[in-house]
């Protein structure tokens, strides 16, 4: 019963995968359970251990590459109040180092400047830069003539 032995295998380097989550092992792991199907259809020792390798190469060479490059890309949409970055918005109060208001996509959000010396007056448009906590983080916008 050898396909046993290469599923008891298959099920050991699963479970690994599952603790280092590296995609090393899972792929390990669906090698020998080719293997086990090989050893399945009553073929030798020497046929598992090529269905073993074959199937790891093909794996580590070819699969595991484009779900790394694939897991390391950002998302295209950006949620949340990190969507708000980068956006204009109208100054309702007058923005300083440590407050001020703002009326972004709608609604009215607390503000503070980037630049600790400037003072953005009532009905200027600014960028945020960042979003710290409930507080957009502004500077004026830099308008093209």
């Amino acid at each position: 019963m050898p396909w046993f032995v290469w599923l008891l295998t298959a099920a050991a380097l699963g479970a690994a995968e599952f603790f280092t989550l590296t995609l090393f092992f899972g792929l390990l792991a669906g090698a020998a359970l080719v293997a086990a199907v090989v050893a399945g259809f009553g073929i030798g020792l020497f046929g598992q251990l090529v269905a073993l390798a074959a199937a790891a190469a093909a794996g580590l060479v070819i699969v595991r590459p484009i779900a790394v490059r694939h897991m390391a890309e950002q998302p295209l949409t950006r949620e949340g109040s990190d969507a708000l970055i980068g956006k204009r918005a109208e100054v309702m109060q007058e923005v300083t180092a440590t407050r001020g208001l703002i009326k972004l996509s709608g609604e009215e959000w607390s503000a503070r400047a980037l630049d600790e010396s400037l003072v953005i007056p009532v009905g200027a448009l600014v960028d945020v830069m960042a979003i710290d906590g409930a507080k957009a983080v502004v500077y004026p916008c830099q308008l093209l003539p």
